[in-house]
């Protein structure tokens, strides 16, 4: 994660998220890096605009509660009329015991 965390703060320096820079990141804090690591991030990373994937990101974090309570509405819908049904089920049953 502390590579990714590197990536994050070498794109709001407004730097290349390179391996090397990601490697200086995590060796500045402290940590030994794994080359690998930082090289499989920063490729992964290539011709990707992060601050657009964070926009993006938060802008589906406030649409999910609104899609989770239009889909409670709706779901609440279907099991009144399941309830509707029932009820007349079991009245049409009712009636045919007295035909």
């Amino acid at each position: 994660m502390e590579y990714v965390y590197a990536a994050l703060l070498l794109d709001a320096a407004g730097k290349e998220i390179s391996e090397k820079g990601i490697v200086d990141v995590v060796r500045a804090a402290g940590m030994q890096p794994d080359e690998a690591q930082a090289k499989a991030v920063a490729n992964s990373l290539k011709g990707v605009n992060i601050k657009d994937v964070i926009k993006n990101a938060q802008s589906m974090q406030a649409a999910a509660p609104a899609q989770a309570s239009a889909a409670v509405q709706q779901q609440k819908k279907e099991e009144k009329k399941e309830d509707k049904k029932s009820e007349e089920d079991a009245a049409g049953g009712l009636a045919s015991l007295f035909g």
